[in-house]
């Protein structure tokens, strides 16, 4: 259960694929140098490894536990918490003016994959609070963010996402919680479920970010507003004052990440819970969506995070369990079933995967740094075209393939994978989750479908597409055996994907790309990862003829990118056909008939 945070990989990604240097040069993000974000990696690394990692089988067992006084976290949690603010790992990306290291997004992100590899249940708790403060930053009023933000990106105070309610769940527009105007602030009323980390033991306040309706709010989702409702109220001068009228009535009981209490929350029950309005009235949704959208990013990194975990756990016992013969193999001594060609195949499969993910998560979060801070108003439009684009595909398609990875990694196990005390099965539990909360995969798919692809008649799609002919050119000049091999699987799954993506904005009746609308994500999640590992092998090869070259690692990564394209991008062919072929029986059969 021990973890080793893959810094060489992570740095490699940063400096040779998505281009650091140049983004270190953009205006505020000029502390970003290599040997900066170095030692911000290897530090990172040395916490998560001692400190959130062996606390991560703790908390699986102990799980978090509710009393009428609140939510206990498990034994060690609070220690580890307070190092982690003490050290500043919450602010990395955050306003300097507020407190934090302004940092680029793609850098903490790197070290938010370190936290979910090592402790998944910890690792939530922050995520919500870097969410909840990009929301306040984006659309509070100063007086607001001056009042909260200095303590959350601290980490002293924590936040929290209320959207959900017992009838309301993606269909937000069926939320019910009230909020009373009484002078400069609102009464709010309502109950809300699954808000993660909503009462615990870690920090001295708790930020919720409430979305309830106003009484004058028109129907639907534009009669959401959004609200700061804070567990203490906060006095002028900064200091915390009365316990506000809210509390957490119960936490969930759930398949994995048991130590994140997933609670209950009651407002109100009294006079109403102080809430302060954020931005302007029935104008919620559209502010939430800025936490939404950080989370979302943030819940990919989720997903091949933890089947990183899994991968080292499962090439770690398959070089140490002997069984059979192994046919690669070249000794008695040397008869690991790391050996057996298809556990490698298994191996390679959760490798070259996981770099990929990270690639396009990496990518992504690149493209809103240079949103944010290029001088160039065109290239900043287009950046952000391209981070929209593929937030739905680091969110969707990595958590879903994240669950797979984990469910290989016991496979590797053999029937010990099936049995707790080995922690290969908590990795599965803990990551079913992740393709659920923050949008489940067909939300996520229908946003790509919808807002990131149609309502812009395809721009940011033929904009990546581009990008990606731009790289095939460089495979298929390449004098290298390995790259060509890329260069013609990239090609053919390239072609399909246009093809299908033509068809999809092709069609007048939505029921039809609704309902192969997945198979669509996943299809550009293995191709956009294929590019990006691709890119890897490209920066690889070039890499090989310098002086020094550490020529085994550079190796490895031009055939795993082979390996990915001779084994992952053929799937965006079949994609194509079952986006094209099955639309219409998926939707021909009659509920009586299911």
């Amino acid at each position: 259960m021990t973890y080793t945070a893959p810094v060489k990989d992570i740095s490699f990604v940063l400096n040779k694929v998505i281009g650091l240097r140049e983004i270190a040069k953009l205006e505020g993000f000029e502390e970003a140098t290599e040997d900066m974000v170095g030692a911000i990696l290897e530090e990172s690394a040395r916490f998560t490894g001692e400190v959130l990692a062996p606390l991560n089988s703790v908390g699986d067992k102990e799980g978090s536990t509710w009393s009428e006084s609140g939510v206990k976290t498990p034994e060690g949690w609070k220690d580890a918490y307070s190092q982690f603010v003490e050290a500043g790992w919450g602010a990395l990306a955050f306003p300097t003016e507020y407190g934090g290291q302004g940092l680029p997004m793609c850098v903490s992100s790197a070290v938010q994959e370190m936290w979910h590899s090592a402790n998944m249940s910890f690792g939530l708790c922050p995520l919500l609070t870097q969410g909840a403060v990009d929301a306040i930053h984006h659309h509070a009023s100063d007086e607001l963010k001056d009042r909260y933000l200095p303590k959350m990106v601290e980490g002293v105070w924590s936040g929290t996402m209320n959207l959900t309610e017992p009838q309301a769940g993606t269909d937000l527009a069926a939320i019910r919680t009230s909020a009373e105007p009484a002078g400069d602030h609102y009464l709010i009323k309502g109950t809300k479920i699954f808000i993660t980390y909503g009462e615990q033991d870690l920090t001295e306040n708790i930020v919720h970010l409430v979305l309830a309706r106003l009484p004058d709010a028109p129907e639907g989702v534009k009669g959401i507003s959004l609200f700061i409702v804070p567990k203490f109220l906060v006095n002028d001068d900064g200091s915390l004052g009365e316990r506000n009228d809210l509390k957490c009535v119960s936490i969930e009981h759930k398949l994995g990440i048991h130590a994140s209490p997933t609670c209950v929350m009651s407002y109100g029950d009294n006079a109403g819970a102080v809430g302060y309005l954020v931005g302007k009235e029935h104008h919620g949704l559209m502010y939430m969506f800025t936490m939404m959208n950080q989370a979302r990013h943030a819940v990919g990194v989720e997903g091949y995070g933890i089947a990183e975990r899994a991968y080292q756990q499962a090439l770690s016992y398959a070089k140490d369990r002997k069984q059979g013969q192994t046919l690669l193999g070249k000794s008695e001594d040397d008869q690991g079933i790391v050996n057996h060609p298809d556990v490698r195949r298994i191996l390679m499969t959760m490798r070259s995967s996981i770099e990929a993910m990270r690639g396009l998560a990496l990518e992504c979060a690149a493209a809103f740094d240079i949103a944010a801070k290029h001088p160039d108003e065109e290239v900043r439009a287009r950046c952000q075209r391209r981070g929209e684009l593929l937030t739905p595909l680091v969110k969707g398609w990595s958590t879903e393939l994240g669950v797979e990875l984990c469910s290989l990694g016991v496979q590797v196990h053999g029937g010990m994978g099936f049995i707790e005390e080995t922690g290969a099965a908590q990795h599965l539990r803990d990551a079913r989750i992740a393709p659920i909360y923050e949008g489940t995969t067909a939300i996520q798919a229908n946003d790509l479908i919808g807002r990131k692809t149609a309502r812009d008649g395809g721009q940011g799609l033929m904009e990546l597409m581009a990008d990606m002919t731009e790289t095939l050119g460089q495979l298929e000049k390449a004098d290298n055996t390995n790259l060509k091999a890329i260069a013609k699987r990239f090609k053919v799954a390239m072609s399909s994907a246009e093809e299908t993506g033509k068809w999809m904005l092709g069609q007048n009746d939505a029921t039809m790309p609704s309902a192969t609308s997945v198979e669509f994500l996943m299809m550009m999640g293995r191709l956009a990862g294929g590019w990006m590992i691709a890119r890897s092998a490209v920066a690889a090869n070039q890499l090989r003829s310098e002086d020094g070259a550490d020529t085994p690692f550079l190796d490895a990564k031009i055939m795993l990118a082979r390996y990915y394209a001779e084994r992952m991008l053929p799937l965006v062919e079949s994609g194509k056909t079952i986006i094209t072929e099955s639309a219409e029986s998926t939707v021909s059969v009659a509920v009586d008939q299911l």
